[in-house]
């Protein structure tokens, strides 16, 4: 890892601790219902950094973004889930699971991306039931998420996406299994480099390439999954630019 991406993701996950504080602050009204009509602002604020006075301050900011998974406005849902993804808790992730029932698409998909990049195993499940949605962006969505995860439990489900009816699905779909690495992928992935979608078929080409090595496909799961990739940051440096 470059010190450069160690930087980012240093400054990704401030940023996230930093909005779950605001939270906290901004929202005294969540103590307030526990304790009655009758506590004071002031009460409330304080009573709220008593609750939280023996967690570090990571931890208080990881709750009061799960807190706001819940809020009125999807705008906040989605840069909570967006923020708790750049932590990495896994704290926030039974909060990120229930918001996969969010009634918002674009909610869900920050919610699925969330769980992805935290990489925690308990998420694979309830992601994999998106697969059969309705919304080609959530099948999609929840597709690469799987590939992420690493989780080969998945490998059934993914192999019926490659003949989904919408081209982004089947193309992530493909992705997907190339990651996970399993060798039940290479009928259903080599079909596909029949598909009428030039990217489809390059998808494919890709996802082989990365099933077969030197001494072919291999025959069996590996016993261990791969650990959770992260997100590499990328700077684009114009022409001519040293």
């Amino acid at each position: 890892m470059t010190p450069l991406t160690v930087f980012f993701r240093t400054l990704t996950k401030a940023s996230a601790i930093f909005l779950g504080a605001g939270f906290i602050m901004l929202h005294p009204s969540l103590d307030l219902r526990a304790r009655g009509p009758r506590t004071s602002l002031t009460q409330a604020v304080t009573s709220g950094f008593a609750l939280t006075a023996q967690k570090s301050p990571s931890e208080a900011a990881v709750d009061g973004l799960v807190l706001a998974l819940k809020d009125s406005d999807a705008g906040v849902r989605r840069q909570a889930a967006s923020a708790l993804g750049q932590t990495g808790s896994r704290r926030a992730v039974p909060g990120l699971i229930e918001l996969l029932k969010d009634p918002l698409v674009d909610v869900r998909q920050h919610a699925i991306s969330a769980l992805a990049e935290i990489g925690d195993p308990s998420a694979a499940g309830p992601i994999a039931a998106l697969l059969k949605d309705t919304n080609a962006d959530i099948r999609a969505r929840a597709a690469s998420a799987l590939g992420e995860l690493g989780d080969r439990s998945a490998v059934e489900p993914l192999i019926a996406l490659v003949r989904d009816s919408d081209i982004e699905v089947r193309s992530r779909a493909i992705s997907a299994l190339g990651e996970l690495g399993d060798a039940r992928a290479v009928e259903a992935i080599t079909g596909a480099l029949k598909d009428s979608d030039p990217g489809v078929r390059l998808r494919a080409v890709r996802a082989l390439a990365e099933l077969t090595g030197a001494d072919g496909p291999h025959p069996h799961p590996h016993p261990h999954p791969r650990p959770q990739p992260r997100p590499m940051v990328r700077l684009e440096i114009p022409n001519g630019v040293q």
